[in-house]
């Protein structure tokens, strides 16, 4: 097992190494640049080129990449150009935002689509099972940005019960020591402050859910059909055993195997979805910020924030690798 880890880890450096060089050359191919972002539709050449120089953006390519390369090594993601703060600093500052977000949505899913897709398939062409499969056909179908819409108008405008914007109301005071604003509030004992933050937290969550929520319900229940047909499953049953210890021993948890990959996967693209999300609801997580950033070409925040999904997204598909050794005793890497 450990070596398999270090194989793992030891994979990640040539990926994450090749993705960088490919958002290097792909940010600089954008429209306009950092000197028509900073000075103007009007900036004259002299201004801009004397900023690309101040920048560096005036070396050759390979000069330019070598150079963020060694930073990269080094934790240096660079800084931006807009606000001139290092864009390490701002990534950690808005970090915790999204995870809060990813955590609740993916919290959503799995508790909602595990059940759901299990008793659909012991309910095999039954009403549950076929709506079951209507729905998570049109969870999938929807787009989070218009879901989002909808949540928004129904339960913030039209029934009042929800907020529709930020992660807790402005005029509620808190100290915020880790930026994980649930956490905050459990730590300084303030319930209503906790309970703020969580309604905030509802809407979103749901919006961004529901897709991961519709896939992880569809998998399990193919994933659960195929296991209550193993020869497996019909001799435990023929034993006698009773049958709440075959379904947890012997079909669910390995029918888990498939599903655990699809969370995987869905936690690395939530990062993607919370990009919409948190644009509707001006949650100030690293979606907006990089949609931000996007709009004023900053190089470095688009690249550093980039590169640091990627790291997340490479970390989380080793740690459901090496859970599949837990689900399934009869895995085993060499």
């Amino acid at each position: 097992m450990f070596k398999y880890i270090v194989r793992r880890l030891l994979l990640t450096i040539p990926i994450l190494i090749g993705l960088s060089f490919l958002v290097f050359v792909f940010v600089r191919t954008l429209p306009g640049g950092p000197g028509i972002a900073l000075l103007g539709e009007r900036a004259t050449e002299e201004s801009r080129e004397a900023i690309e120089r101040e920048l560096g953006l005036d070396k050759p390519l390979v000069s330019q990449y070598t150079t963020y390369l060694g930073n990269l090594v080094r934790g240096d993601l660079g800084s931006s150009i807009v606000t001139r703060r290092p864009v390490m600093d701002e990534l950690l500052e808005r970090f915790p935002a999204t995870v809060e977000l990813g955590f609740a949505a993916m919290l959503f899913a799995v508790a909602v689509g595990v059940p759901l897709g299990y008793v659909a398939a012991k309910r095999y062409q039954g009403f549950l099972d076929n709506a079951s499969l209507f729905g998570s056909l049109i969870g999938i179908s929807f787009p989070i940005f218009f879901l989002a819409l909808i949540l928004k108008y129904v339960f913030a405008v039209k029934l009042g019960w929800l907020p529709s914007i930020g992660r807790m109301t402005v005029t509620r005071s808190l100290e915020h020591p880790t930026n994980f604003y649930v956490i905050d509030a459990l730590v300084a004992g303030d319930v209503a402050a906790l309970t703020d933050v969580l309604k905030h937290l509802i809407l979103p969550a749901i919006a961004l859910g529901t897709i991961p929520l519709a896939i992880i319900a569809r998998i399990t229940r193919a994933a659960t059909l195929d296991v209550l047909s193993e020869d497996y499953v019909r001799t435990a049953r023929a034993k006698g055993l009773d049958p709440g210890i075959v379904d947890r021993r012997h079909v669910l948890r390995n029918a888990l195997l498939p599903v655990v990959t699809v969370i995987g996967l869905q936690t690395g693209l939530l990062l993607t979805g919370a990009v919409l999300t948190e644009t509707v609801f001006a949650w100030n997580g690293v979606g907006s910020w990089m949609v931000n950033a996007i709009n004023a070409r900053d190089f470095a925040v688009i690249q550093g924030g980039i590169v640091f999904f990627a790291f997340i997204v490479v970390v989380t598909n080793l740690i459901v690798d090496i859970s599949y050794a837990f689900l399934n005793p009869r895995i085993r890497y060499s």
